[in-house]
């Protein structure tokens, strides 16, 4: 009979604040309880404070990983995004959340990965590193959900800004499916600057996913992906207020 053996977590002598920021994180039954309990305070607070109303939930893919790319002119985008997930894959989400702003406090850090599992990205020296942290995770045969706001920050106006081509980069030869979202009332429920959220109401459309595994990672293909996501949002946001 093989010697069975037992390893303990890897950041086990770490504390729990340290052992947030690193990722992949170990799994931890505490964090996995916490953010189930307040998975379900947001979705009723969602539910009943802004009303959030779900079009197109059945476009979302089944038993696989994707990446959901959306506007971003809030701090609610990414709990509205995971509310439309079923509560079971909830440890399973991970928006890309900037490691300079969402990462640099220990209050911070406990929201961010406690709260939401952000996926720490480094936005401004180690672009390619969290790029290819992304792919990793999205080929996890469990199904991963990556979610991602390619304007880079939050929107001041409310308008929708210019894609960055990391996305691009991300899917391009690669058969992963990517569904494109449009969150409306977030700006004017949330927007940046403001202290508390107001009850506004939340619509989040949901579009049928695409795949960009006949493009390659060629400067013009990574941008058109882009482009072409970028326009997805548009439309929707265009059909939205039809």
């Amino acid at each position: 009979m093989n010697e069975w053996k037992y390893d303990t977590a890897s950041d086990l002598d770490q504390t729990l604040s340290e052992r947030l920021k690193n990722f992949p994180r170990e799994p931890d039954m505490t964090v996995f309880a916490l953010r189930s309990l307040v998975a379900l305070l947001i979705r009723g607070w969602l539910k009943i404070y802004h009303r959030l109303e779900i079009v197109g939930r059945e476009h979302l893919p089944k038993n696989q990983s994707f990446v959901i790319v959306a506007n971003h002119t809030s701090h609610l985008d990414a709990m509205t995004i995971a509310s439309s997930l079923p509560l079971k894959k909830l440890h399973r989400v991970f928006p890309a959340a900037a490691a300079d702003y969402f990462f640099n406090s220990v209050p911070k850090t406990w929201f961010s990965a406690i709260v939401v599992n952000a996926l720490p990205f480094d936005r401004k020296v180690g672009k390619r590193q969290s790029i290819m942290l992304c792919k990793k995770l999205l080929q996890n045969p469990g199904g991963n959900v990556l979610v991602l706001f390619p304007e880079g920050t939050r929107s001041t106006t409310g308008e929708i800004n210019s894609f960055k081509p990391g996305v691009g980069l991300l899917v391009a030869g690669a058969n992963i499916p990517v569904v494109v979202c449009y969150l409306e009332g977030a700006y004017e429920a949330w927007p940046k600057g403001k202290l508390f959220p107001l009850p506004r109401k939340i619509r989040l459309i949901i579009d049928r996913p695409i795949t960009f595994e006949h493009l390659s990672l060629s400067k013009n293909d990574v941008i058109g992906i882009s482009q072409k996501l970028e326009d997805g949002v548009k439309i929707l946001q265009e059909s939205s207020a039809e």
